[in-house]
């Protein structure tokens, strides 16, 4: 049986706040990720909220990464110009639920500046989830150990599980939006151990 800890307390006001405090559609956000929890307690969540570039204009995106205690939801918004379709400017809200059982892979890369003085700092850190939903196989010409041979020996590579990466900078949003990655990892790995 899993002992009681800090992290079972339910932080949905907390992710509020947050979205609140990002003024990017914060009830366009928040209702798109509340749907997705479909009352779900929230036990840890990160938002990253980045520029994204389209030849000359900036257009805003929201990723917002929510662990609950059965699932891990991811939510997407992106905000357009607008096109022939919806002439005027709008918004687009996407969300994935996906259960903590299916979740196969938690990678973290952190970038540590000075690691030979002992007080390095997590400069950058990544955060890769993989669940089976999406891959990258990489493939190369396969080669045997004669130089000389010039025999076809086919192909070889990599399969990789990359459903979800998510890359922070401390230079770009700060160190601690570094560490609340990497809080947010802890408690995913945690979660995903016992899923």
């Amino acid at each position: 049986m899993r002992t009681r800890t800090h992290e079972d307390r339910d932080r949905a006001a907390e992710l509020r706040d947050a979205i609140d405090r990002t003024g990017y559609y914060p009830e366009v956000v928040a209702d798109g990720v509340r749907s997705a929890l479909a009352g779900e307690q929230v036990v840890s969540f990160h938002l990253h909220h980045e520029p994204t570039f389209d030849r000359d204009e900036v257009r805003r995106h929201l990723t917002v990464v929510v662990l609950t205690p059965t699932r891990l939801v991811l939510a997407h918004t992106d905000e357009h110009q607008g096109d022939d379709l919806l002439p005027e400017p709008y918004t687009s809200t996407s969300t994935e639920a996906i259960a903590l059982s299916s979740v196969k892979s938690v990678v973290v890369t952190r970038m540590v500046t000075s690691p030979a003085t002992g007080e390095g700092q997590v400069a950058e850190a990544v955060l890769t989830i993989g669940w089976g939903g999406a891959g990258r196989l990489d493939l190369e010409p396969a080669s045997c150990s004669d130089p000389q041979c010039d025999a076809d020996h086919g192909y070889t590579g990599n399969f990789t599980s990359d459903d979800f990466s998510l890359r922070v900078s401390a230079a770009a949003e700060g160190a601690d939006a570094v560490t609340r990655l990497l809080a947010f990892a802890d408690s995913l790995s945690a979660r995903t151990q016992s899923a």
